[in-house]
């Protein structure tokens, strides 16, 4: 009977100690806990925590434990001080501040026995009056504290009672129990062993007074914990009872006092571990856990807040070492039943679905067409979500063969299917292996799953929108190699043709003949650059940079159209300029040849390139028909957009992303019935240098 009671005793200082840790931390980190008594009631709380550990450690006479139990006293009487801060009376009062100090006083005068009662602890007189003097002292501040908490609750204000008669009750409740112990003390001149026992009952009804006044709200007193919170709870719980019941056996048989004792002992402790250890590691148990307390302890089975938080986490998972989107949508819905794994089945192209990715289930065998497209209709008409057990157990009548092929069935770890659905059509099915913890499927379960289902099947939509929107961007990269090659073949074919027409009335002249044969050599040089350019296009920054000599790219340029079309040099100062040359004669081509074509016969092209503050600037100016402002703006740099009669529309386009390609910049001016003027900035060769260093620089700090 002593070993038991003792226990409970040690039991209850230890739920005294851990309440009032609780409450005194929620308020001192909680932002609803107001008013002006909270520090000071979290920090007395705090400090008989404490009392109550070190009591249950190591004795309610150890010296600690004393220390511990005077600061205990002051930390109530101050609290109870800013208690009358509610409505402002501790600065209209003054009387209260002599009388707490006095008893703080009081109390303070217990620091000064301790020592004298150890100093005189082998003198049983000494002893009884030290203690005679500790018993009064007390009696004092009890009596003191109730005047003042008389004083408190009587003189307050209605409004000021709402918030003060808990507290007050805590303190009131507390102080009498004391008030009676040290009365009895005094009196029968000893410690009375059985209320000291009972006093972390006090101290714990106190705690329960305090929280019941903070969490006066109706709503608030609603237990309303987190499901982390209630399995790691229920955990410890669990484990605090298997504790307890080591002890006591253990106990138990270190009583027995037979030869045999202490070898029981050893033996139970080893087999008690050795089952612990197999029963925590357990995945089983942990969901039979958490699925008992979601049945019973809540209202629904899904904390919703956090398994939408835990989805959007998993598959917004990014990197080189997150798993691809398809393992990363079967661990996801995995994740809300608590599956270990899973599969997801997409449509093929024949028809019917195959397996499209594994998340930790390699053992399965899928075959090829893992699911008809008779199963694949019964689930975009249906968007049943099926439990396989349910089938097993021949509960489910109108499934279909189709729905669940053979494989499935004969797979004892296939537990469900949940269909993925995007505008009530079918891009894929996820099949959940069986959780360690088998249960039935429930209507929450579908709703959540359902839910998640179409979100998933939005996610895998998208990526396949973007991956035929890649291919589709790589048959249009392809599509627009082939047109720049036509553009540039039409620039060739017009000047042989024009040369020809030109052969004709001039084919006597020796001046006429030499124009030709280098008009036909340049052609044919344009021809085989061309095959080394299909490469090129869509791949600008892939080739390195050199410096040249933009003028003598001009003059070239003229050269070529000698006997065809005035094209003439203006002014052509020296310009050094670094980038891509054969890019660069083929923009100015493609514009120059646009000039001519808009040009009439007679009237020059006028080519005119000048270095202006490190760029060089070069000017093509025709006198032809012109643009309109509507035309610039909306179609004169637009792919298949052309005013001319069988124009491809893409010569311009190329001109400006070719010269941007080496950071230069192509503006345009033009008047209808006036002309147009094409204007070129590129960067001069120190210029470029400069920018490309300063940025090389910028990415080295970035």
């Amino acid at each position: 009977m002593g070993v038991a009671w003792d226990l409970v005793i040690y039991l209850a200082y230890l739920a005294a100690a851990i309440s009032a840790v609780a409450l005194g931390l929620w308020l001192a980190t909680n932002q609803r806990a107001q008013g002006p008594a909270i520090a000071a009631t979290s920090a007395a709380l705090g400090i008989n925590a404490g009392w109550a550990f070190s009591v249950a450690g190591l004795g309610a006479d150890a010296v600690f434990s004393q220390i511990l139990l005077a600061m205990a006293y002051l930390a109530w009487l101050w609290m109870l001080y800013r208690l009358f801060s509610h409505d402002d009376r501790d600065k209209s009062l003054a009387p209260i501040r002599p009388v707490v100090a006095a008893l703080a006083f009081v109390e303070l005068l217990q620091f000064a026995l301790i020592p004298a009662a150890l100093q005189y602890a082998d003198h049983p007189g000494a002893q009884l009056l030290i203690n005679q003097f500790s018993f009064t002292f007390r009696l004092l501040l009890c009596i003191g504290t109730l005047v003042l908490l008389h004083n408190l609750y009587a003189g307050a204000s209605q409004q000021a009672r709402l918030a003060l008669r808990w507290p007050a009750a805590a303190l009131g409740g507390l102080f009498l129990f004391d008030l009676n112990f040290y009365a009895i003390a005094y009196l029968g001149e000893g410690t009375p062993q059985l209320l000291r026992d009972l006093r972390p009952l006090a101290l714990l009804l106190a705690v329960l007074l305090l929280a019941f006044g903070l969490f006066r709200n109706k709503e608030e007193l609603r237990f309303r914990p987190s499901r982390s919170f209630a399995f790691q709870s229920f955990s410890l719980l669990l484990i605090g009872a298997y504790l307890v019941a080591m002890i006591v056996v253990a106990q138990g048989l270190a009583y027995v006092g037979s030869d045999y004792g202490r070898l029981l002992q050893t033996g139970f402790l080893l087999l008690a571990c050795a089952i612990a250890l197999t029963v925590i590691s357990s995945k089983r148990l942990r969901a039979w856990v958490r699925v008992t307390l979601s049945k019973n302890l809540f209202q629904h089975r899904y904390d919703y807040r956090s398994e939408w938080l835990r989805f959007t986490n998993t598959i917004g998972r990014a990197g080189p070492q997150a798993p691809p989107l398809p393992e990363r949508a079967v661990q996801a819905v995995a994740d809300i039943t608590d599956s270990p794994s899973g599969l997801l089945l997409t449509p093929r192209e024949e028809g019917g679905l195959a397996l499209a990715a594994r998340w930790q289930w390699p053992q399965i065998d899928v075959p090829g067409d893992a699911l008809s497209q008779a199963g694949v209709r019964f689930f975009e008409e249906s968007q049943f979500i099926l439990d396989l057990d349910d089938l097993r157990r021949g509960e489910e009548q109108n499934i279909p063969s189709a729905a669940c092929p053979k494989w499935l069935i004969e797979d004892a770890n296939s537990w469900a299917l949940v269909p993925l659905l995007h505008y009530e059509r079918l891009v894929g099915i996820v099949l959940l292996a069986r959780p360690p913890h088998t249960r039935r499927l429930d209507w929450e379960d579908f709703d959540l799953l359902r839910v998640v289902g179409r979100q998933l099947a939005s996610y895998l939509a998208e990526q396949g929108s973007q991956d035929a929107l890649g291919e589709a961007q790589r048959f249009d990269e392809f599509n627009r190699r082939i047109a720049f090659v036509m553009h540039d073949i039409k620039n060739l074919a017009s000047q042989l043709s024009l040369l020809a027409r030109n052969a004709e009335k001039h084919a006597e002249k020796p001046e006429f003949r030499a124009d030709m044969i280098l008009t036909l050599r340049n052609s044919t040089d344009k021809l085989q650059a061309l095959l080394a350019r299909l490469g090129r296009y869509g791949n600008q920054g892939g080739k390195e940079h050199d410096e040249f000599a933009l003028e003598h790219v001009l003059e070239r340029i003229a050269q070529q159209y000698r006997g065809q079309h005035e094209v003439t040099l203006q002014q052509n100062d020296q310009c050094a300029v670094r980038g891509d040359r054969e890019a660069l004669e083929q923009a100015l081509v493609h514009l120059v040849q646009n000039a001519v074509e808009a040009s009439e016969n007679g009237t020059p092209v006028i080519l005119d390139l000048r270095a202006e503050a490190g760029n060089a600037q070069l000017e093509i100016i025709d006198s032809g028909s012109g643009m309109s402002p509507e035309f610039i703006r909306t179609r004169l740099f637009k792919p298949f957009h052309s005013s001319k009669p069988g124009g491809f529309g893409i010569g311009a386009f190329e001109a400006r992303e070719l010269i941007r390609a080496m950071g230069g910049r192509l503006d345009v001016e033009s008047r209808e019935g006036l002309g147009t003027r094409f204007v070129i900035r590129l960067p001069l060769s120190g210029t470029a240098d400069m920018i490309q260093a300063m940025q090389s620089h910028k990415k080295e700090v970035a």
